[in-house]
């Protein structure tokens, strides 16, 4: 056994193979995501995990699952950010409000942003 190489490449798929007791695995690396997951991508992956494991198994095995949150994650917030507009130019909630009832806009504000909030898991997060 003394002999036998540590290291093994395959010309036929490219790979390499490291010797771990009696068996050569793969060396195989996954590809790292530098963006965060962030908040919803955290709720997407535990949604995936609970509801949808054939999914969560594909991203997970094929390596891409931190991507998908990323991106995921991205396009929670921007949904977020354009629907917060919408609403708060829509009801009225502008700096003229809260200027003269900060207690009213502070409400509104906080209303508006759990709205949101639901808008956006339920469009994204838990489907």
């Amino acid at each position: 056994m003394s002999n036998q190489r540590k290291i093994l490449h395959d010309d036929r798929n490219g790979l390499d193979y490291v010797l771990v007791g009696d068996y050569y695995l793969p060396m195989i690396g996954l590809p790292e995501e530098t963006r965060p997951i962030g908040y919803c991508g955290m709720l997407r992956k535990e949604y995936l995990k609970k509801h949808k494991s054939g999914m969560y198994s594909y991203f997970l095995l094929t390596g891409k699952l931190d991507n998908y949150l990323a991106d995921l994650n991205e396009q929670a917030q921007e949904r977020y950010e354009l629907i917060e507009a919408q609403m708060r130019s829509v009801e009225g909630v502008t700096e003229a409000l809260k200027a003269r009832n900060p207690m009213g806009w502070v409400r509104q504000c906080n209303n508006i942003r759990n709205r949101v909030q639901e808008i956006v898991l339920s469009e994204l997060v838990y489907v």
